[in-house]
C-alpha cells in the first residue's frame, strides 16, 4: 500500500514557553510523527527559530534586523532540540530553508522537490523552515502557514495539518463570543474573511487566522486537504490520522 505524504507544521507558540523552548510539548510532536512515520511519509515544518533566538538574547523583534539576528540565534538552538530528540527515535533529520522566491523558479522548485523526495526515500525527516535572515521582504511568505501550504502543493503531498494555538476554525470569535462553535468541515471561504488583518496570539507569531484561511484556500484551490487543531493536544491530530476519528478540529477540502 502506497504511503500518505502528510506535511505537518508547527507554531512558535507550541514550540515555545515564557521564553524557553516547550520541551515537553516538542517531544510530544516528535514522539507523535515517529509515530506517523511507521505508516505515512511526514514533511514538518516548524516555525520557532525568532522565539528560540530571544531565549539567548532578547532583542526587540519588531526591528528587522532584531528579526534576524533571532533567527540566527535561534536556528541552531531549534534544530539541536529536534535532533537530539529524533535520536532517541533513531530517525534523521535534514534541514531545509525556503523562500516565496524558491516557488517561483523552475529550477529551484525542481531542486527543493528532488531534496525532498531524496530525503524522504531514505528515511529521513525533512524539516523545513523560512529563510528569513539573508532575505529581504519581497523574497518571504512571511508566516509558515503560507510555506506549509506550498510545500503540500509542490511536493504532492496528501495532507497539510496545521497544530497551533487554536483548536478549530470557528463559526465566530471564540474570544469574544463563548458560543463560538468550531467548524468541522469548511468547504468554502468567503473572501472577505481572507482579507481580514492578521490576528496572532502570540507576539512571536506572524500569521493568526487569517494566514491559516489563505494556506487553507491555497490547497482547496487544488485540490487538496488542510487540518487545523490544537498544537498543546496533539489526540485529535492523532485520531484523525491513524483512525479516520475526526471528534474535533477542522477539516479545510472542496466537497
Amino acid at each position: 500500500m502506497k504511503k500518505k505524504r502528510i506535511v505537518i507544521k508547527v507554531g512558535s507558540g507550541v514550540i515555545t514557553e515564557a521564553n524557553n523552548i516547550a520541551k515537553e510539548r516538542m517531544l510530544s510532536l516528535v514522539t507523535l510523527i515517529a509515530e506517523f512515520k511507521k505508516t505515512n511519509e511526514v514533511i514538518l515544518v516548524t516555525s520557532g527559530a525568532v522565539s528560540a533566538g530571544y531565549t539567548a538574547l532578547q532583542l526587540d523583534r519588531k526591528r528587522d534586523i532584531s528579526k534576524k539576528v533571532l533567527a540566527s540565534v535561534g536556528q541552531p538552538i531549534l534544530m539541536t532540540n529536534y535532533k537530539r530528540m529524533f535520536d532517541i527515535f533513531d530517525i534523521n533529520i535534514s534541514q531545509i530553508l525556503l523562500t516565496e522566491e524558491d516557488f517561483d523558479s523552475r529550477v529551484h522548485t525542481v531542486i527543493f522537490q528532488q531534496i525532498i523526495e531524496t530525503t524522504l526515500a531514505n528515511g529521513i525527516l525533512p524539516i523545513v523552515n523560512e529563510n528569513d535572515i539573508s532575505t529581504t521582504e519581497d523574497q518571504l511568505f512571511g508566516d509558515n502557514d503560507q510555506l506549509a501550504s506550498h510545500i503540500t502543493h509542490y511536493t504532492n503531498s496528501d495532507l497539510l495539518v496545521l497544530l497551533s494555538d487554536i483548536d478549530g476554525y470557528y463559526d465566530d470569535n471564540p474570544s469574544k463570543n463563548p458560543d463560538a462553535k468550531i467548524i468541522k468541515e469548511v468547504h468554502s471561504i468567503d473572501a472577505a474573511k481572507l482579507m481580514e488583518d492578521h490576528t496572532p496570539n502570540n507576539k512571536f507569531a506572524t500569521g493568526g487566522i487569517v494566514t491559516k484561511l489563505k494556506a487553507a484556500q491555497y490547497l482547496m484551490n487544488r485540490n487538496r486537504q488542510m487540518f487545523l487543531c490544537s498544537g498543546y493536544d496533539l489526540s485529535t491530530i492523532k485520531d484523525y490520522v491513524l483512525d479516520g476519528v475526526h471528534e474535533k478540529g477542522s477539516l479545510f477540502s472542496r466537497l
